[in-house]
């Protein structure tokens, strides 16, 4: 009888307080109604816990219906889920190390789309004074056109890639962009990144390169410098970042783009290729060859980057 004489006298207690508590005011009909989440978006971003079950011989693709080759089948550690390597899209090459999203579980084909305020601060743009400062091509050409035609043929030099006119296509570029690095977990980043767990700067000297170090000439260096300050004030290369669905994120041109035209360096977080030798990232760069093969260097853009990350060739012959 102790428990049910406690509850009612609870039942009595809120009774009792109900009474003397003011009316609550009703929200007037100006107030919006308060917007809840979908719950597929709740589950998306919800954590998880991997749990091992004691038997996976039932377990088949989701995408072909098989359960033929067993050794190419991932497993989603969220929702469990098998799914061979080459039926997934994109294409997954290699087996991840550590834990595994599906594409449904993992959100990466969300396209999110950005402000112009959002664009200005995810890429850091300098603003110039007075808002219309454009990049002086004609002087470079002028400059090109002074040299002797033998010198041309000798050897062909680096061109800067012409952002697009519009600014408006300028921010549409730089969203795709900001859309692809938001999805991928990744942040922008136009230099390489020196960490203390990984490769210091002083590991990366032209002296340790294996048969020397290639010099860029003072034109092409000219060239780097402007697209650099391009870059800075927001006038992008005219490319587009876009889904495919065996290829992943890839780029097309907005524009047409002169061969030998420079469009960026290859950034990322700068490592001893001897820490990498069993990494799943896709796209790593070779830096530096040392004679030891000990303080070799690689780039890995794996958690910052710029569009070179998504660069995986250029098509010069179909639209």
């Amino acid at each position: 009888m102790a428990p049910a004489t406690i509850m009612a006298g609870a039942r009595r207690l809120v009774s009792s307080r109900r009474r003397t508590e003011a009316p609550r005011r009703r929200p007037s009909p100006s107030t919006p109604p308060k917007k809840l989440r979908p719950m597929s978006e709740i589950m998306a971003r919800a954590k998880y816990a991997v749990v091992e079950r004691a038997d996976y011989s039932d377990i088949i693709c989701e995408q072909c219906g098989s359960g033929e080759r067993p050794g190419e089948l991932l497993l989603c550690d969220k929702c469990d889920k098998g799914f061979h390597m080459r039926c997934l899209r994109p294409i997954v090459v290699r087996i991840p190390i550590g834990s595994w999203l599906c594409p449904k579980c993992s959100g990466h084909r969300r396209v999110r789309t950005f402000s112009q305020k959002r664009i200005i601060d995810f890429f850091k743009i300098q603003k110039s004074g007075d808002g219309k400062k454009k990049c002086n091509l004609n002087q470079d050409t002028r400059k090109r056109r002074r040299r002797p035609l033998v010198l041309l043929k000798k050897r062909r030099r680096l061109l800067p890639f012409i952002p697009s006119e519009d600014p408006n296509q300028r921010l549409k570029q730089m969203g795709t962009l900001a859309s692809a690095l938001t999805a991928m977990q990744m942040e922008f980043s136009d230099d390489l990144t020196y960490s203390s767990d990984m490769a210091p700067r002083s590991a990366n000297q032209a002296k340790f390169e294996n048969g020397g170090m290639q010099v860029l000439s003072r034109e092409d260096m000219e060239t780097l410098v402007l697209c650099r300050s391009m870059s800075r004030r927001g006038e992008c290369p005219p490319f587009i970042v876009v889904f495919d669905s065996c290829e992943g994120y890839t780029v097309e041109a907005d524009a047409q783009i002169k061969d030998m035209t420079f469009i960026a360096e290859y950034t990322g977080d700068v490592d001893y290729i001897k820490n990498r030798e069993n990494d799943d990232c896709d796209s790593m760069m070779t830096l530096l060859l040392a004679t030891n093969p000990s303080e070799s260097l690689v780039i890995c853009p794996d958690k910052r980057g710029n569009i070179a990350r998504f660069i995986n060739g250029i098509n010069n012959h179909t639209p």
